[in-house]
């Protein structure tokens, strides 16, 4: 196909909603019953009311604490409460979820009998990454992975949830920021649809998408560089130096919302880190709900991730909430910060 004729695709490919997407590549699958299809309407349904909701701070009290703290031990905005309750009550009743794990529930919830039918699924969620930004309307997002069970009785069993990020069939994460996105994998590529509120659709904005290959944004807390391990803080002084053959410096970028740092650079190239270090040596990030999620959605579109040592997708998880020093951005980006944990890098 040449230049021309790719970008007249693409132009029709920008009229199509998330709805027609869906049902498109259903019908590539003879023995499909519809039941994936619904599962992301009723995500993209969850993420129009957070979405609506998310408009409104401010003006309405949904803004502030809750007083409480939840299973990670982080104080409990109003708003992730809120996004928590509307994404399972969009998943937990029209037959295909045998069960949901979020971020913000210490166990999972189990979908009662009576909304199950053949229920071959499970999801887990971050309801609002980037909570602690909501008061100073800055991007945040929701992020969800897609499990098919394991186990074969009525009532899901943790074993469903605890598997390694390779296993998922679908990963995606929607971000509320200046205009409204949802990102989403089924493991044939990334496409992104983005909400017109006019007519409350999402439409086809960025299909196919491809991160490119080397970037010049690193994305790092830098006021966490006191408790950095050598290898780490070799790397940013790498990234910092001087060196036009190899396109150093990179410029350094930090939101503070996974969903909106890893965004920017899936779309421009880049690297987001966010390591272990002597206070947590096995990071912050949680590796169900943000770390395969992402993943999933990078490796699709040409990049990579690592926990410094290893991909993060072959990583099995042996408890719900398990953190995991993460390493997502483009391909060489990743291949190099590996390189100075190891020692190697100069």
């Amino acid at each position: 196909m040449n230049a021309q004729a790719a970008t007249a695709e693409e132009e029709i490919q920008k009229g199509i909603t998330l709805e027609r997407h869906l049902h498109d590549e259903e019908r590539k699958y003879p023995k499909a019953r519809g039941f994936f299809t619904i599962l992301i309407s009723q995500i993209s349904l969850a993420a129009k009311i957070i979405n609506a909701e998310v408009n409104k701070a401010g003006l309405v009290d949904i803004l502030g604490m809750t007083g409480h703290t939840n299973v990670q031990g982080e104080e409990v905005q109003k708003l992730d409460t809120y996004a928590d309750d509307v994404l399972r009550r969009a998943l937990d009743h029209h037959g295909s979820v045998a069960a949901l794990a979020s971020e913000e529930m210490a166990d999972p919830y189990i979908v009662p009998e009576e909304f199950l039918d053949g229920a071959e699924y499970v999801v887990v969620y971050d309801p609002l990454d980037g909570s602690s930004n909501i008061d100073v309307n800055v991007s945040i997002g929701s992020i969800f992975s897609i499990l098919k069970r394991k186990t074969t009785g009525v009532e899901a069993q943790i074993e469903d949830f605890l598997q390694p990020g390779t296993e998922q069939i679908c990963a995606g994460y929607v971000i509320y920021g200046s205009s409204t996105m949802l990102v989403y994998t089924a493991g044939n590529g990334v496409n992104g649809f983005t909400l017109d509120p006019s007519v409350g659709e999402f439409f086809l904005s960025h299909p196919n998408i491809q991160i490119p290959p080397r970037g010049k944004i690193y994305s790092i807390n830098e006021g966490n560089s006191f408790k950095w391990d050598e290898g780490v803080s070799r790397y940013i002084a790498h990234l910092k130096s001087e060196d036009p053959e190899s396109g150093r410096p990179y410029s350094g970028r930090y939101i503070g919302s996974l969903t909106a740092d890893f965004h920017r650079n899936l779309l421009k190239g880049g690297i987001f880190l966010y390591p272990g270090d002597k206070q947590s040596p096995n990071g912050k990030l949680r590796l169900l709900y943000e770390c395969n999620p992402m993943s999933f959605i990078v490796e699709e579109a040409g990049g990579a991730s690592s926990d410094g040592k290893r991909r993060i997708m072959d990583v099995v998880p042996d408890k719900l909430h398990q953190r995991t020093p993460f390493f997502i951005g483009s391909k060489e980006d990743v291949a190099d910060v590996e390189q100075f944990l190891e020692g190697e890098g100069t």
